[in-house]
């Protein structure tokens, strides 16, 4: 199993920014559709962002759209996510997970690979 590592979680106010880095090892993430999940308490996972092994960058929730993208590092082996203007209903636990597929999907249950989660609150 892939072994991905969530980090950049925290406490932020409203209209502040966070960059989640989503790392990988003994693995090439550009070789992998890369998600971006949260899950806020008592609510189901939904799909946050997705960026392709071609690139393709997608967003699922018209909210976050112009406030959150999605990048890769090649470099670095590290995905990104950098959320802007965050609102306190972005408080959750962020994940992101790998699917050797060529596509964004928003689904779930075909990215078979999930880091542990990090943690982000909005809060004043």
């Amino acid at each position: 199993q892939l072994q991905l590592v969530e980090s950049g979680g925290g406490l932020v106010q409203p209209g502040g920014s966070l960059r989640l880095s989503c790392a990988a090892s003994g693995f090439t993430l550009d070789n992998y559709t890369i998600g971006w999940f949260r899950q806020a308490p008592g609510k189901e996972r939904e799909a946050v962002s997705c960026i392709s092994t071609k690139g393709i960058h997608a967003n699922y929730v018209d909210s976050m759209k112009g406030r959150f993208t999605i990048s890769r590092d090649k470099a670095k082996n590290t995905v990104y996510l950098q959320m802007n203007s965050l609102k306190p209903e972005d408080t959750a636990v962020y994940y992101c997970a790998a699917a050797s597929i060529s596509l964004c999907v928003s689904l779930a249950t075909l990215f078979p690979s999930w880091g542990q989660g990090t943690q982000v609150t909005v809060s004043s």
